[in-house]
């Protein structure tokens, strides 16, 4: 039996939330047993780009389904999958290959088109007429968190701050190689009551004019900058690195005098590199490893072995034994663009040792 659209009721609660929230998904008034596909689009911020995902259900002898309980017979993913959603997005079919999605304003929601169609679809949605169709907002900003333009001490940041007076628990923010002033994680942080500063250190004013990269005393700034404020808690800063800004992290923990941390956090990178020096030292002793890149039969380039294998000499990899606080590696087994794992099991067993002794 055709179903008409406007019959069918789809509800996402809540249609308003975090990036990190869960929503529940449920459909209703589409008959016993109607077979009904679910469906996700993404849209990029400049409106080029797509992503979607989708599900096949079946709803009960009530015409409905529930997201959260009923499962997914195919599609972008299967089984009980709530947020299978969101986590599932992938490009449309005949995307840019190697496609990335990245939020560009953290001031701005991501807008998810949830839409219900009638059978069971794979392709051609946009063909398709929706039964109904329900708009979901994706923020990393909550409401009342306040964004602030840094330029104190010739930093290039922007500082997050949760609503209320604080004091507040604080994160010095560092992304990777690919340089620029990412926000949106520190705009989340601050949305779960952390003040978080996201620092551009390759590609910052200071940089830009002078033609040379940052040395350490750049992110002992940044620290300082923190710890001065008057709404952060100058006793409690974290310093949370990606890629590259791993390895910047695990220097200034393991060698600065000046950054006193509480934790900190380390996502897909290394300790690997030149003990002395700083971001140009490190960017050298990549650059004449360049050799061991290689590219996949996709045209991929992999980095993987970049680093490997990993070095007796202490000159070449962070002493572990000199951080002195908390430490979280965040790494994936089959990360291609770093040796994270390797470098982890040898961080494991350098922290070990030191314990031991």
């Amino acid at each position: 039996m055709a179903l008409k659209p406007g019959c069918v009721k789809l509800s996402v609660h809540p249609s308003r939330a975090l990036v990190d929230e869960k929503v529940s998904v449920l459909v209703q008034n589409a008959g016993p047993g109607a077979a009904l596909t679910v469906h996700s689009l993404l849209t990029s911020e400049d409106n080029k780009h797509h992503w979607q995902a989708f599900g096949h259900y079946t709803c009960d002898s009530t015409g409905a389904l529930d997201l959260c309980e009923d499962p997914s017979l195919g599609g972008s993913y299967e089984g009980v999958e709530p947020m299978g959603l969101l986590w599932s997005l992938k490009p449309v079919p005949g995307s840019k290959p190697g496609l990335r999605f990245r939020k560009l304003s953290a001031e701005t929601p991501m807008l998810v088109t949830v839409s219900v169609f009638q059978g069971h679809l794979s392709e051609g949605f946009p063909e398709h007429k929706a039964l109904c169709s329900v708009l979901l907002e994706r923020w990393y900003m909550a409401p009342g968190v306040r964004r602030i333009p840094v330029t104190d001490y010739d930093l290039t940041a922007t500082l997050f701050l949760p609503p209320g007076p604080g004091p507040f628990p604080a994160i010095l923010d560092l992304w990777g190689g690919g340089g620029q002033l990412v926000e949106y994680r520190s705009s989340l942080l601050a949305s779960h009551g952390f003040a978080s500063l996201a620092l551009d250190y390759l590609t910052n004013a200071l940089s830009t004019k002078t033609g040379k990269y940052m040395k350490n005393d750049y992110f002992e700034n940044a620290y300082r900058f923190l710890e001065q404020h008057p709404q952060v808690e100058g006793s409690r800063i974290g310093m949370w690195g990606l890629s590259f800004g791993t390895s910047m992290t695990l220097k200034m923990a393991a060698y600065s005098k000046v950054m006193k941390l509480k934790c900190a956090v380390c996502s897909s990178g290394s300790h690997i590199q030149p003990v002395e020096g700083s971001v140009e030292e490190v960017m050298r002793f990549f650059d004449q490893n360049e050799a061991k890149t290689r590219i996949n039969e996709n045209q991929e380039v992999i980095w993987h072995d970049l680093l490997l294998p990993i070095p007796e000499d202490p000159a070449f990899k962070v002493d572990m034994g000199r951080v002195q606080c908390p430490l979280l590696l965040v790494v994936g087994q089959d990360d291609q663009n770093w040796p994270a794992y390797v470098s982890a099991l040898d961080v494991s067993m350098r922290l070990l040792f030191v314990s031991i002794i």
